[in-house]
């Protein structure tokens, strides 16, 4: 019998009765250096196992480039969930969903134009899968319980029920694990219905469902449709995420509680999603459309990824987890440790932003070289994953004051006219000009446009950045020029600093700095009186998108790990335009918990 092993029943291991007790942890969501206090308080909520996808755009920033280092040092996650003396589920890709951008699926492949279709068996898509598959197994393969290590099982796919019916693209993705070397159970996991058990699933590989309560009718269905497997929720969504300019979600502990409570009652295994939920640093943080059918409806995710889950963004424990291991301990082996503190918080403080650069004057050092093209290029196109495009052309005058359409705006664009701003557009919202009148010399038309997350879930996966077309009246606009300025983590390094100051109030958007001085490494939350919206860097590195006008999320949050003692260098790109900009350190988030 395998170390590991799936019965109707339940699971066994090492030839005994087990039930999962597991927690999503996501390597790639936290610091290196804070894995070990995250994993001990899972285990001090009563959990013996952790859960984590793969998102193989992490790994493969550009084809043939991979990165496992840092925060991606996925060996390293797994050797320390092994020092905690867990054992370790993986969800590999090539899709995740995970509220990360574009769901894990590098935006390459859309550059690719060989690629006609993701998620099946699209011969050009599979060929990047497999050969993704021929780097990241070997990474895989030597945790397995198979081979001594702490990796019990490994899904094929993710949710993939609620996207597609192509069962040969799964029988593909599960045939490429085994040859590779993959010899714990594979699983797949979906929603409950019908639709999605029937479309996701396939012969021979366990199937979980995925649900935040009524556990009794999500395993009745299972049942029903898949009677040989056992009861096991891979998704337990014990809290929620955001989006920007909706409500903050969050979940009652009692009642979460309660449902976890009758899942385990039922005899079934558990992934608590999530156990702990990190932060979607730089430009990773994905959306989702309000139809995930149609993709209409676009809906960016905030920057942190706190989920209202038990522990919470900076590690804290929270009245869920005590709720939970309340539950939890009545399943456990033995005592439950106490949970060890987070890192202690900065004393508050005030940073002034005052050294500025304007974007649009040092171009030429920021962006790429500009790309010629009769109609405006794509961001894959052009070769750049998320950031800031300029596209510029000439219209002819004289002409009345007709309407400016941009068509395919993919997310916001800063319109000038002749140097001069004209309006904002965004997608789903105000997408046109009214009234652009046009002098017998003709106009110089810009639209920088910025891309947000990508669609995670749904048919909207496979969003392209950029601009599709752009009509004064009903007439074509052609003649374009493209530069493009890519942003992440090192951005400041690449600003001239030294350049002639715009100031917080010059044209288009605006790089600030100042100097955050600490007697020691602490954590801290970050928030941002009178700036609007923008991206924030401490010491190079990334800490993701801010938009306090819009919200919910007002603040930021800084994992210690990124200071040092001494001065460290606050950078923020503000494109809307900022007074009196400053960076406040503070003890707790807004919204969030205390």
């Amino acid at each position: 019998m395998p170390p590991f092993a799936v019965t109707p029943g339940g699971f066994l291991l090492d030839g005994r009765p087990f039930r999962v007790l597991s927690g999503a942890l996501h390597y790639f969501r936290v610091l290196p250096p804070q894995w070990p206090q995250r994993l001990r308080a899972l285990r001090a909520m009563g959990l013996d196992t952790v859960e984590t996808y793969v998102p193989w755009n992490l790994h493969e920033p550009r084809p043939g480039e991979y990165d496992f280092g840092g925060p991606a040092d996925l060996d390293g996650f797994l050797r320390a969930v092994r020092a905690e003396g867990m054992y370790a589920i993986v969800r590999p890709s090539p899709y995740v969903c995970a509220e990360w951008d574009n769901g894990g699926l590098p935006w390459w492949l859309a550059a690719d134009r060989e690629v006609r279709a993701l998620r099946c068996r699209d011969p050009a898509y599979l060929a990047h899968v497999d050969r993704w598959y021929d780097r990241l197994v070997p990474v895989l393969a030597p945790h397995q319980v198979t081979r001594g290590g702490h990796v019990l099982m490994m899904q094929v796919e993710n949710e993939y029920g609620s996207y597609g019916s192509d069962t040969g693209y799964l029988e593909h993705l599960a045939a490429g694990l085994r040859a590779r070397g993959v010899d714990v159970p594979l699983f797949t996991s979906d929603g409950p219905d019908d639709v999605f058990l029937t479309g996701g699933t396939h012969p021979g590989t366990p199937a979980a469902v995925n649900f935040g309560s009524r556990p009794h009718e999500a395993f009745a269905a299972l049942r029903r449709l898949r009677p040989h497997d056992p009861p096991f929720c891979m998704e337990f969504w014990c809290g929620w995420f955001d989006h920007w300019g909706e409500e903050h979600v969050a979940r009652d502990a009692a009642e979460a509680a309660a449902e976890l409570a009758a899942v385990l009652e039922s005899g079934a295994s558990v992934n608590l999603y999530m156990a702990h939920g990190g932060t979607n640093f730089s430009t990773w943080a994905g959306a989702n459309t309000a139809d995930p059918a149609t993709g209409a409806g676009y809906q960016p995710t905030v920057t942190s990824y706190d989920y209202d889950a038990p522990v919470d963004e900076r590690g804290a424990v929270t009245a869920k987890f005590h709720a939970f291991r309340e539950v939890l301990a009545a399943h456990a082996n033995g005592p439950l440790p106490e949970p060890e503190p987070p890192a202690p918080l900065l004393p508050p403080s005030r940073v002034a932003l005052t050294g500025s650069v304007a974007l649009l004057d040092v171009l030429d050092v920021m962006a790429a070289a500009p790309v010629a093209a009769p109609e405006p290029p794509s961001f894959e196109e052009l070769g750049v994953a998320h950031g800031l495009v300029l596209y510029e052309t000439r219209v002819p005058g004289p002409r009345g004051p007709y309407p400016l359409s941009v068509h395919g705006l993919a997310d916001r664009a800063h319109v000038l006219v002749d140097g001069r701003p004209a309006g904002v557009l965004e997608r789903d919202a105000t997408e046109s000009l009214d009234g652009l009148a046009v002098p017998a010399r003709g106009a110089r038309l810009a639209l920088l446009v910025e891309s947000m997350g990508r669609v995670n879930y749904g048919v909207g996966i496979g969003d392209r950045k950029g601009v599709r077309r752009v009509l004064h009246d009903r007439q074509l606009l052609h003649g374009w020029t493209a530069r493009a300025v890519e942003l992440g983590h090192g951005t400041p390094e690449r600003v001239p600093w030294e350049a002639r100051a715009g100031g917080p109030e010059a044209v288009g958007p605006v790089f600030l700095r100042g100097s955050l001085e600490v007697a020691a490494p602490a954590d801290a939350h970050l928030a941002l009186p009178g700036l609007r919206k923008g991206y924030l860097w401490v010491n190079g590195f990334c800490l993701g998108r801010y938009w306090p006008e819009r919200g919910p999320q007002r603040t930021l949050y800084l994992p210690w790990p990124l200071l040092r003692a001494g001065r460290n260098e606050i950078a923020v790109l503000e494109l809307d335009g900022a007074v009196d900009p400053a960076v406040e350190v503070r003890h707790t988030p807004d919204p969030g918990r205390p």
